[in-house]
């Protein structure tokens, strides 16, 4: 009995001093629709709190324009500024009709990957049908851009001008391939970023509690890794919302 219990507390203890366990989502209110679970779990919760941190912010930043802006006004206008010019050099000014999708996009995954940094806070990029299900969005509306403005034509996407038509059955399937890979590699660099970081992070921070006095070293490199990590999380909403504004000169442009 007594082996049993303290296989029962090693186990315990294991799963919490796991670096993974913060990953695992737990659901708040249980909620079925047929087969299907519709729980509202600690991943929803942070996700609903993304989006009021955005509006709240842009709410306060914007409220009360001035000639000389505060701090968050200038902040506000520096992240608006900022997409707008990457959108209009990467696909044109043909792509500013789609700036409101492209800055959504960001400021929601800038604001969950910096909301998961708070200590204790769960990180919604964390998950890969989280990642995924954004990365889907973008492939449907590119796809929906391309077909609504080129029709049938939106078919030469994936034959290249100036490739010999005898290549065509060979650079057609890698083309085609390659298109619908997108949103596999989109979800996954953005989700495996996110969680090998927070792994990474956990790890230190486990070795810092349990070396105690000692642990001075692996204190340091932890501060130094969530600053690095920070970076990562600003650099990947980047390199997504980068990514989707190429997808977009394609669909426009068609190469």
């Amino acid at each position: 009995m007594h082996a049993d219990t303290q296989n029962l507390s090693t186990k315990a203890s294991q799963k919490i001093h796991s670096p993974l366990h913060q990953f695992e989502i737990k659901a708040l209110m249980p909620l079925h629709i047929g087969k299907y679970d519709v729980s509202f779990t600690n991943a929803s919760v942070f996700m609903v709190l993304t989006v009021l941190f955005i509006l709240i912010f842009f709410t306060g930043a914007l409220h009360k324009k001035r000639i000389i802006p505060t701090k968050f006004q200038l902040m506000a206008e520096m992240l608006y500024g900022f997409v707008a010019q990457q959108l209009e050099e990467t696909a044109g000014k043909e792509g500013k009709i789609y700036f409101p999708f492209v800055f959504s996009l960001f400021l929601f995954i800038l604001g969950a990957n910096l909301l998961g940094m708070v200590p204790y806070a769960y990180t919604v990029t964390s998950q890969i049908i989280v990642t995924f299900s954004l990365a889907m969005l973008v492939f449907v509306v590119i796809t929906c851009v391309g077909i609504l403005r080129h029709g049938r034509d939106f078919i030469t996407y994936f034959m290249p001008s100036g490739v010999p038509k005898v290549l065509f059955p060979l650079i057609v399937p890698i083309e085609l391939i390659s298109y619908l890979s997108r949103p596999v590699s989109l979800s996954i660099r953005l989700f495996a970023n996110m969680m090998a970081g927070h792994t990474m992070l956990k790890v230190f921070a486990i070795f810092t509690v349990v070396m105690g006095m000692w642990g001075v070293a692996p204190l340091v490199l932890n501060i130094v890794l969530t600053v690095f990590e920070i970076m990562v999380a600003i650099l990947q909403a980047y390199v997504f919302t980068i990514l989707t504004c190429i997808y977009l000169h394609d669909a426009i442009h068609l190469h």
